[in-house]
């Protein structure tokens, strides 16, 4: 994994090497049993349901974005994540992992729920606006990025946009506290949708927990990471490995070592 991995082809060649089998049963419990890929209808792949990988498939446009009661309906433009579409199917939204509940001809419509709104930029959505989209993992994929469940953890605001010499260009951000020790140096982070790898973490001058990512040109061109700036809030979901850990360390089900006092001993 480089500086990013953030974008990609089609669903079954999104960059990365095949899953094999021990890790295929790792990750969604079940190792397809036949040569040719199973089928949900003619010609259609069979995805894991709701696991991404953070490679962008292609960048959509809100077309409307309706209050439903405590809740919002965003009806988005798009074509590639239509290919296979079905009522219920998932698809990443900005790295929010949402169902489809209509469709028609280069649109689909999604509902977020007041739950989602908070956690997330949903809410923030505006008609226009770009949206990065990805379908989940298709069984017969390449495993391009890392493991992304489309459940967003918090919201994080870039704090810092640098251009470098090379067309790449480095991205500061806030580190939620929730997320302390879960974003580390050279580890996997998904910033609305987009699988990258963590640069490094430090502190702010105010002594706030910040993180870096380097991004790519073409990720830049491809993604809406390219037009953010200082202020603007992103949804961050840390890697799955750390969350678990984290989780089984608050519950005490991880034991934490302890070091002996070292004693010296007489005469030495």
């Amino acid at each position: 994994m480089g500086e990013d991995v953030g974008c990609g082809g089609d669903a079954a060649d999104r960059a990365g090497g095949l899953l094999v089998p021990g890790v295929w049963s790792r990750l969604v419990g079940r190792v397809p049993s036949a040569p040719d890929p199973p089928r949900t209808g003619f010609g259609k792949k069979e995805h894991t349901g709701q696991m991404f990988t953070g490679i962008v498939e292609e960048l959509g446009t809100v077309r409307a974005a309706d209050v439903v009661g405590e809740g919002r309906r965003l009806v988005v433009g798009a074509t590639t994540v239509l290919d296979d579409v079905a009522l219920g199917a998932s698809v990443a939204v900005n790295g929010c992992c949402l169902t489809v509940v209509e469709w028609g001809d280069e649109w689909f419509a999604v509902d977020a729920v007041p739950e989602t709104l908070e956690r997330t930029t949903i809410g923030d959505l505006a008609v226009g606006d770009p949206v990065n989209l990805e379908r989940p993992l298709a069984v017969d994929g390449r495993f391009g990025g890392h493991v992304v469940q489309g459940h967003v953890d918090t919201v994080t605001e870039a704090v810092a946009v640098v251009d470098q010499s090379d067309g790449s260009r480095r991205l500061t951000f806030r580190l939620p506290d929730d997320l302390a020790g879960q974003v580390v140096e050279k580890g996997s982070v998904t910033l609305d949708g987009v699988s990258l790898t963590v640069a490094s973490v430090g502190e702010s001058p105010s002594g706030s927990g910040i993180f870096d990512v380097a991004l790519i040109p073409h990720t830049l061109e491809v993604t809406t990471l390219g037009g953010r700036s200082p202020g603007d809030r992103l949804n961050v979901e840390a890697d799955v490995i750390a969350r678990y850990v984290a989780g089984l360390l608050a519950a005490g089900r991880i034991p934490v070592p302890t070091v002996e006092p070292f004693e010296k001993k007489g005469g030495d």
